[in-house]
């Protein structure tokens, strides 16, 4: 860490225990402090109008977005809030957003925000329609080579890492002292829950850096026939487990065309908010991997009720406090696709570097390759050229709901399928694919003609490369 990371890091840690103390004292005063505290830390990354906002909905009692903030000031425990305003904050959002943006234009290729990464291929459970449950239990990760990745990747200047899998607490071990040995990182683990017990909560409390999305799927009889019988109990079990230790948690939900309206409804979001969600990821089901059933794509229909849902779920009267994202319905925040090291990619169990979490092909390994190596070899240069794949964000998925696009790039880098169990042909992948796309594409467009779409600032690499902004 250079002098200047040092010097700031430690000012922005005293004065955090500083504000965090004045909260405990003066409540509502304290409030305001925190907002101004973000703001220095993290306003870099966002438009300037959104702390205006924040601190116009922060004297509104009835502001979701209040209540959420107060909540997590009142249910999560005070080291945890600091370590992630400081991870999140001060080392990706301070310096590594800057680092980052540099390192584009330094090696001419995508550097991502965050990373995801596979520890192992093991499972308790076998989910239905999950690629991590045709896996097995074959693959790990060791713990060198995942700290290897994080180091290399923080040369890139990024500091936010998610854990998935098979289930990544069956390597907690690993996680703490990976937590424990990059404390200016963010971790984040997806997790079924099951593991987490006491002792782990107070390693988790220990280190600070390590937050959890649940996987659960609505109701009790739509989660347990996906994810297996008393499944759901279990994880309803490492909420409150969680919520006991003041641990910080959100959810994470794979929407079907099956289970979409019970995991959209106020019944729903009403339980998980008290049960201590803060978050949630919404995930649309991927039709990938061997058994993989295209009829549980969410329909269409579907898909114009998630984009209403969930701005009415975030606008700041009508929603409720718990913050929700959907990657796919999402994409004009973030200009689109965000994978293929423009803001993430995936490092699966073997090993081996994919564009995303749901795209299983490669050409680079970490036992063989750099992560810089792999940023500049072609499937992910093809990607840097591609996006966005589409100018409407409500199509931003190469696979999805772009199909052709990944036949293409995949037909013209060669990459080779990395599913561990049956390769995929990538004509066999994007078949299942080509139905939705069709049918979607008109609603898509009709949607995006006619509602107001935030300016996100994006620079892309169209025209041989050279950037562009739009």
């Amino acid at each position: 860490m250079s002098l200047k990371k040092k010097v700031v890091s430690s000012a922005a840690s005293v004065a955090l225990d500083g504000v965090l103390k004045y909260i405990d004292k003066r409540p509502e005063e304290g409030f305001f402090k925190i907002i101004d505290f973000a703001e220095k830390l993290i306003g870099n990354m966002f438009p300037p109008e959104n702390f205006k906002k924040i601190k116009a909905g922060a004297a509104d009692p009835d502001n979701i977005y209040t209540q959420l903030a107060k909540g997590i000031l009142n249910d999560i425990d005070r080291g945890i809030i600091k370590h992630t305003l400081l991870s999140l904050g001060v080392e990706a959002g301070y310096f590594g957003t800057k680092e980052v943006r540099e390192n584009r234009e330094k090696y001419d290729c995508n550097i991502p925000f965050q990373i995801l990464i596979d520890p192992t291929s093991a499972c308790n459970l076998k989910c239905k329609g999950c690629w991590a449950a045709e896996y097995g239990h074959r693959q790990n990760l060791t713990y060198d080579e995942m700290n290897s990745v994080i180091s290399q990747c923080k040369e890139l200047g990024t500091h936010f890492y998610m854990f998935t899998g098979g289930e990544p607490l069956i390597r907690k071990d690993d996680i703490i002292r990976l937590c424990e040995e990059h404390s200016d990182c963010a971790f984040m683990a997806y997790t079924n829950g099951t593991l987490i017990d006491d002792k782990f909560c107070e390693e988790v409390k220990r280190v600070g850096n390590l937050a959890f999305a649940l996987s659960i799927e609505g109701t009790e009889e739509s989660n347990d026939f996906r994810r297996g019988e008393g499944a759901y109990q279990r994880t309803m079990d490492a909420m409150a487990m969680l919520k006991k230790h003041k641990c910080l948690f959100g959810i994470s939900v794979c929407y079907t065309r099956l289970n979409l309206d019970y995991v959209t409804s106020d019944e729903f979001i009403d339980l998980m908010i008290a049960s201590g969600v803060k978050y949630a990821w919404y995930f649309n089901y991927m039709p990938v991997g061997h058994g993989a059933d295209k009829e549980l794509i969410p329909t269409p229909a579907q898909r114009k009720y998630m984009y209403f849902w969930l701005r009415k779920m975030r606008n700041s009267k009508t929603g409720k406090p718990m913050f929700v994202i959907d990657f796919q319905d999402d994409g004009e925040f973030v200009g689109g696709c965000i994978a293929g090291g423009r803001n993430y990619f995936h490092v699966n169990s073997a090993g081996d570097i994919e564009p995303c979490v749901f795209i299983h092909y490669s050409d680079s390994n970490i036992r063989t390759h750099t992560i810089l190596e792999a940023l500049k070899n072609p499937l992910f240069m093809e990607y840097r050229k591609g996006q966005p794949f589409n100018d409407n964000h409500l199509r931003p998925c190469p696979m999805l709901e772009n199909p052709d696009k990944l036949r293409e790039i995949i037909k013209k880098t060669g990459a080779k399928s990395t599913n561990l169990i049956v390769e995929e042909d990538v004509d066999t992948l994007c078949s299942r694919c080509d139905e939705f796309a069709y049918e979607w594409q008109p609603v898509a467009d009709e949607i995006w003609a006619t509602t107001k779409h935030p300016k996100t600032h994006t620079q892309y690499y169209r025209d041989n490369g050279k950037a562009i902004r739009q």
